[in-house]
């Protein structure tokens, strides 16, 4: 078995052919190959290798078939992958003896495997050689094609052969700012299996994350980082494309990033993490306006509007939040079009991958590490909110972010915790951080809708400014209402929410 150690870009078509001349500081580049690969990839009907994390590839190059099978997950940066040469273009499955395939290897399988989609590469590789590492480059143009449909394939691949990591992302950084070069963690065959059903450019969810209990605390850590990269970065070109759901999706992400790292704080190292935080604020803050407006314009007004009579001041708002999100939206897309953007998924990939076991809570295992998490996190949250009454509105906020944290917490570690009492625990916790966070969230949103709509008032033309005035005064008034009950509902569940009883 090898393991994959590769970052890949996505490549302005016109700066492709530039990259054939590239030169490296330090480095030597080699003599170019090229060569044309065409890839079938397999599966059944039912997506049950997809089902379970495998990739099945036979390639044709140079009149030799190559059989690949890949185990593929959403929380890792290199992948496992075993190589067979092959009699022909059909799978052999012979050949997954000793790898993640071998326990679904029967007759019955064998029978159902079909070509799901094909990938046609033209190959320009590029050996780069410093003194400690070879650095593959390789420059792929061509497309996927899953029966009618197809996409075109415009991308870099920086693959280690030998060496350290360190020379890898030297190369990639150079990349990056040479050719406007962006990080793409979408693999070709992720792409394939999006064409073959039909899915476009709209907003990515985030994907489950599997982690092993035998892993260290900042295996975990790293797994779970990785998972919340390709969730944020998976919807640039959702925010491309000016999508409300795009940006909320890689707000998501990015809060998850953000939490995870403040639930690990303690055993993360290297001097760029106050780096990394602080550009991650940066990216989060560019998105956030488009984000709040949409969620004013569409839940805050529209539930109101019905209500309202003469029309003609809720009109003027909806026009005028209408416009503001217009260039809420702009923004977030000048935003991840930007270098600064480029420059932060390197250099956070990096970052992740640079954790190290240096502490000893680094090197306890997960299971350990997320149970004593998740009960000391849940006693302090259980702590604050019994003085919920008293907290001023910032103070609400706070415990709203924590509680947040901690409903990430078992999303991240759910897998940990197969049992079912363990289970079940999991549930009830989840349950009541649910509610608790959705009830602090309206006492919150209450604030910031309050002063937009005090905003439009104030602001208004004076024409409009009598009708929008009473038309924000009714949005006010809407959500001063359910204030008290919101307060209560809060108070309740955390008077419940006790520690998990796991470990």
């Amino acid at each position: 078995m090898g393991v994959e150690t590769e970052v890949k870009f996505r490549v302005p078509r016109h700066h492709l052919s530039a990259l054939a001349h590239l030169k490296v500081a330090g480095s030597k580049v080699g003599e170019r190959a090229e060569s044309d690969l065409t890839s079938t990839y397999f599966d059944t009907r039912k997506r049950k290798l997809k089902q379970h994390g495998l990739l099945l590839r036979v390639r044709q190059s140079n009149g030799k078939h190559i059989q690949t099978i890949k185990k593929v997950t959403a929380a890792e940066f290199g992948r496992g992958e075993w190589e067979s040469e092959i009699a022909d273009g059909r799978p052999d499955l012979g050949e997954a003896d000793g790898t993640p395939l071998q326990r679904l290897a029967s007759k019955k399988l064998r029978r159902k495997l079909r070509p799901i989609f094909k990938t046609s590469v033209h190959r320009t590789i590029l050996p780069v050689r410093t003194r400690q590492s070879e650095i593959e480059l390789a420059i792929d143009r061509g497309e996927i094609v899953a029966g009618r449909r197809s996409s075109r394939i415009e991308e870099v691949e920086l693959e280690l052969k030998r060496g350290r990591r360190r020379d890898l992302f030297q190369l990639a950084r150079t990349v990056e700012r040479k050719l406007a070069a962006e990080l793409y963690l979408t693999g070709k065959s992720e792409r394939g299996y999006d064409l073959v059903d039909n899915k476009g450019e709209g907003a990515t969810f985030a994907g489950s994350i599997e982690l092993d209990d035998r892993m260290s605390a900042t295996e975990g850590f790293k797994a779970i980082a990785y998972a919340a990269l390709r969730h944020f970065s998976g919807n640039i070109d959702a925010v491309r494309n000016l999508d409300p759901e795009g940006v909320h999706q890689m707000r998501v992400g990015l809060r998850r990033l953000r939490a995870a790292i403040s639930l690990f704080a303690k055993i993360l190292t290297g001097a760029k993490t106050e780096q990394i935080k602080g550009e991650l604020k940066w990216l989060t803050n560019q998105l956030a306006p488009a984000r709040e407006i949409d969620v004013f314009l569409h839940e805050k007004v529209g539930a109101v509007a019905p209500r309202i009579n003469p029309r003609r001041g809720i009109k003027a708002i909806e026009k005028e939040f209408a416009h503001r999100r217009d260039e809420a939206l702009e923004r977030a897309r000048n935003a991840v079009n930007s270098r600064r953007c480029r420059a932060l998924l390197v250099e956070l990939l990096e970052w992740i991958e640079a954790q190290n076991d240096s502490g000893q809570e680094a090197k306890l295992e997960i299971g350990e590490f997320a149970a004593d998490l998740l009960n000391r996190r849940t006693r302090k949250a259980r702590k604050v909110g019994k003085a919920l009454q008293d907290l001023s509105p910032g103070q609400r906020h706070k415990l709203r972010i924590r509680v947040k944290k901690i409903r990430y917490a078992v999303e991240f570690f759910e897998s940990l915790f197969p049992g079912k009492r363990e289970r079940r625990e999991l549930v009830r916790l989840s349950r009541h951080l649910k509610k608790i966070q959705r009830t602090l969230g309206s006492l919150n949103d209450f604030v910031a809708d309050s002063k937009m709509a005090a905003d439009a008032a104030l602001n208004a033309p004076p024409q409009d400014r009598r009708a929008r005035a009473f038309a924000s005064g009714f949005i006010v008034g809407h959500e001063a209402e359910q204030t008290k009950p919101l307060m209560k509902a809060a108070a309740k569940e955390l008077r419940v929410l006790r520690a998990c009883a796991l470990g």
